[in-house]
């Protein structure tokens, strides 16, 4: 009984701090936006794009897996943000292995059974751009300016619908456009 006290008294005063901890690191927007790598990835339709090809849009680039269970789950609310955002220069797209599909026909029904049927999606060869990032882990978003340029990261799945996340995105697209 007393190990099970003791357990949960360092528990219940470390989680606290590591919560905190999580939260402060949720979202790092940087003093100085940050060339992206020019590292090609793949449309649909097997067009060669790069994020200058992006360039005029603020883009949230999603960095996912399909095998990660947040970043499934968060499909359809991801989806729905960017329906509400695209007519305000937003463009929300996603960027996943092409290893992980047979195919772009699997993708997009893949995305059509978890209700994002609408949401623009490419294919990293080899996940390339997400190791030029350093980004190893999923999922991840990359906040880019109209000028091409990384402004900064969000870590972790995200309650897209949530209405202070959008405006927290409008804040961040005014600030760093």
């Amino acid at each position: 009984m007393f190990k099970k006290i003791v357990f949960f008294l360092v528990f219940a005063a470390i989680f606290p701090i590591t919560a905190m901890a999580a939260d402060s690191d949720y979202v790092n927007i940087y003093e100085e936006p940050r060339k992206f790598p020019a590292r090609p990835f793949y449309s649909p339709t097997g067009q060669k794009l790069t994020m200058a090809d992006f360039k005029g849009d603020f883009v949230v680039l999603v960095l996912w897996s399909r095998y990660c269970a947040p970043c499934v789950k968060e499909l359809d609310e991801l989806n729905e943000y960017a329906s509400k955002v695209k007519n305000d220069g937003i463009r929300v797209i996603l960027l996943s292995k092409a290893s992980e599909w047979n195919g772009t026909g699997e993708q997009k029904r893949f995305l059509e059974k978890y209700d994002a049927p609408d949401l623009e999606y490419y294919s990293d060869e080899k996940g390339m751009v997400a190791e030029d990032l350093g980004i190893f882990t999923s999922p991840n978003t990359v906040l880019i300016n109209r000028q091409g340029k990384e402004i900064g990261r969000i870590r972790g799945s995200i309650n897209w619908d949530n209405d202070d996340v959008a405006e927290y995105i409008y804040k961040i697209k005014a600030q760093h456009g």
